[in-house]
């Protein structure tokens, strides 16, 4: 596996809508192994292929080190409730803010294997994947945030 470089903010592929992924490939494989090990080492809980350069509809979430997801083309069909809570993003370093989310969520996606899957979330698991799928729509969490402050959080970030 490798580290890669994450692109910050102001780079223009992270304003791109990301194109779906068409066929699971080796390489797509290797590309999630390696965007999981650049997360874990940015202290993150989720990455989206955008932020590593790649505009494709694929992302990394692991909110508790224990329960890796790599979801690709992953669609939100069901969103209730309403929280706002703080955020962070690899891509913008040192910058949080306040963002409303859906509670809860259910999102499909495909797994590396190319399995169909539907997750029921909610919580911070549930706040990633919608931080992250925004990402693959080109939106980053600045661009919806109240309250944005720059500085050190202990909190993880995606």
């Amino acid at each position: 596996m490798a580290l890669l470089e994450i692109k910050k903010a102001g780079d223009p592929v992270l304003k791109k809508v990301s194109e779906p992924v068409e066929k699971i490939t080796k390489r797509l494989r290797k590309l999630l192994d390696d965007m999981a090990e650049t997360m874990y080492a940015g202290e993150g809980v989720g990455l989206a292929a955008p932020q590593i350069g790649e505009s494709i509809r694929a992302v990394v979430v692991d909110v508790d080190k224990k329960n890796r997801y790599d979801m690709i083309n992953p669609v939100i069909t069901h969103r209730e409730g309403s929280v706002v809570d703080n955020e962070g993003c690899l891509s913008c370093p040192d910058l949080f803010g306040d963002v409303e989310r859906a509670e809860k969520i259910r999102v499909e996606y495909i797994s590396r294997f190319g399995k169909k899957k539907t997750l029921e979330a909610e919580g911070l698991l549930a706040r990633c994947i919608q931080h992250e799928i925004d990402h693959l729509d080109g939106r980053l969490f600045i661009d919806i945030a109240t309250n944005i402050t720059k500085g050190k959080r202990d909190n993880k970030q995606g």
